[in-house]
């Protein structure tokens, strides 16, 4: 019977796994013919991996805490900055014109959505979850349907109104990867509309 790879994939794994490999090193590596410059590449990688795998994970909350910061200033920003538009909008010397010059004016979307087609790009994250990134161009939201490995067909998974869904259902087989395909329609008062996105095919890992 083949075996799996014995090299952990996550990063964390992989830090525990060489962990270990260090420690049996030190203690049997003679036995096995481990000489010093061995052990010694060994150490420093090891140090090194714990240094990058800590640096990313850090760098990771960063830039989550950044990017929440600036969605909350820019959330903040339109309210003010509708409120301020409403107000001129409704002033007696408002014209469009004035409008167009301020900014605040939309421009006329000449979008079809009878053949508008979505784009989806899809993401492996932690425990088989999947993220899956859609542009919603002038629809209400996008149906999404998803086809899992072994299965014949796709079935409707969720309707999302804002991207990007997390699909959060368990691994069918705990600890073993699996292939999903995804595609999405865009919906619009409800119905279906447009053309089905291309599907797209993610690994997702345990």
């Amino acid at each position: 019977m083949a075996k799996s790879d014995y090299m952990p994939k996550s990063d964390e794994s992989f830090v525990s796994w060489h962990d270990r490999l260090k420690a049996a090193a030190t203690a049997i590596g003679a036995t096995l013919g481990i000489v010093a410059d061995d052990l010694t590449e060994i150490g420093g990688d090891n140090t090194d991996i714990h240094a990058k795998v800590g640096a990313a994970a850090t760098a990771g909350v960063a830039a989550k805490t950044a990017n929440n910061a600036k969605d909350n200033s820019r959330r903040e920003i339109e309210a003010r900055v509708r409120l301020l538009a409403k107000r001129v909008k409704g002033h007696r010397n408002y014209t469009e014109a004035l409008g167009i010059q301020l900014g605040i004016v939309g421009v006329a979307d000449a979008t079809d959505m009878t053949v508008a087609q979505p784009t989806l790009v899809a993401n492996p994250l932690a425990h088989g979850a999947v993220e899956v990134a859609f542009n919603k161009s002038q629809a209400d939201g996008v149906n999404l349907y998803s086809q899992r490995e072994g299965n014949s067909e796709f079935v409707f998974l969720a309707r999302d109104t804002a991207s990007p869904y997390v699909d959060n259902r368990a691994l069918l087989v705990a600890g073993k990867p699996e292939v999903r395909k995804y595609r999405a329609i865009y919906v619009v008062n409800d119905a279906e509309t447009g053309i089905a996105s291309d599907d797209v095919n993610v690994v997702c890992q345990p």
